[in-house]
């Protein structure tokens, strides 16, 4: 949309207090857009280990950030409680999770509930045209509707936590940093006076910034699920007291005897019976896996099997794979060359070349097409 058009339309802009949402609000406000900056309160005290000056995003010291940078822009700045929403689809969620052996990704669960859902039905409370976002990632227009490509700064890349978006969404999403480079976002920052320009980079995961999730984890969950540690043979290893300290590829902290003569990693964890399994590199390697709630991005399906780019850990490296549909929201993936350490609760998502196919929840992953068969056919 150009400058011209964009005159007189509003855009509700999330904003952590950060350079990247900073500048987004800025850039929009400057091509005519009515801007309101809008900072999500996420709860109501920081956790145990979060310091005012904590390198988390969510502090009270962004939030005066944003309210600072929508002053200098002439925006409306509105401070809204999220607490509850929060709670209950990412930090409930985490939680669950790990409970169950698994292990989630919070900040997708957030960018999904609440930017592109709770936000955007507040946009539209405040009769706003657009939500727009600090993400490094480009919509772009596709055959009369909505595509998403990952951002120009491959180092900065977001697309990866937006395969959830749907056309609705597009359709009324606006990102504007995509476009450029993270140091061209600093330039543009310090140019316009941002008082952001050089706040450093928020770390680890906003509501356990002293990175401790294990503990985290203990203080909320219900009963802890104790067992074994065993090697492929199921052999006893070790003992451990919860499936939730546990996470596919796993080298530290492993509470084991030692003995082994080479490196050991988790390779498969069992939230059932408790039974965590470990086992050399080698052992992490999965060739086929199972992916539930998968979004198109397009909103349509693929009549057939689709060669795809896919990525099972953010900031990864895609790989060429096969996807097949098995039915609505589950999909079969198929590396041409076996993964490293696919892990359940986390995304696989589906690229051709710049541009995001969609993607899923990893569910389970196996080395071999009898091993999925046979998972398939006993319904998993």
């Amino acid at each position: 949309m150009n400058a011209l058009s964009a005159v007189g339309r509003k855009v509700v802009v999330a904003m952590s207090g950060g350079v990247d949402s900073s500048v987004a609000a800025a850039l929009l406000a400057g091509q005519g857009y009515d801007v309101i900056g809008v900072t999500m309160r996420l709860f109501d005290a920081p956790f145990e280990g979060a310091g005012r000056l904590s390198r988390s995003c969510c502090s009270l010291e962004d939030v005066e950030d944003a309210r600072g940078v929508c002053r200098l822009i002439g925006a409306r700045h509105y401070y809204m409680n999220f607490v509850r929403e929060f709670s209950e689809h990412v930090i409930d969620y985490f939680v669950s999770e790990y409970e169950r052996g698994r292990t989630p990704y919070p900040c997708l669960a957030c960018n999904d509930r609440l930017k592109f859902d709770f936000l955007m039905n507040r946009a539209v409370a405040l009769g706003a045209d657009y939500a727009a976002t600090g993400h490094y990632a480009q919509r772009v227009s596709s055959g009369g509707g909505y595509g998403l490509r990952r951002g120009v700064d491959r180092s900065k890349d977001q697309s990866y936590v937006l395969y959830t978006l749907t056309q609705a969404q597009l359709g009324r999403l606006l990102l504007p940093v995509g476009v450029y480079p993270k140091e061209e976002i600093r330039r543009l920052a310090a140019s316009m006076g941002l008082p952001v320009a050089d706040k450093p980079e928020s770390q680890d995961i906003c509501f356990i910034p002293s990175g401790g999730y294990k503990k985290f984890v203990e203080m909320r969950m219900g009963a802890r699920k104790p067992g074994e540690i065993v090697d492929r043979q199921g052999r006893a290893l070790g003992s451990h007291d919860g499936v939730h300290a546990f996470t596919i590829g796993q080298r530290r902290g492993l509470p084991l005897g030692g003995g082994s003569k080479r490196p050991l990693f988790v390779t498969g964890i069992d939230a059932s019976s408790g039974r965590v399994t470990v086992g050399p590199a080698e052992e992490l390697l999965r060739r086929r896996l199972m992916a539930s709630s998968v979004n198109w991005v397009s909103g349509v399906r693929p009549d057939g099997p689709v060669r795809v780019s896919a990525c099972v850990r953010y900031r990864g490296v895609e790989q060429d794979a096969l996807v097949t549909e098995i039915d609505d929201g589950r999909a079969m993936i198929e590396f041409d060359v076996p993964q490293r350490a696919a892990t359940p609760g986390q995304a696989v998502v589906f690229y051709r070349g710049d541009e995001v196919l969609g993607g899923g929840t990893i569910e389970w992953a196996v080395g071999s097409a009898a091993s999925a068969d046979r998972a398939v056919s006993a319904g998993v």
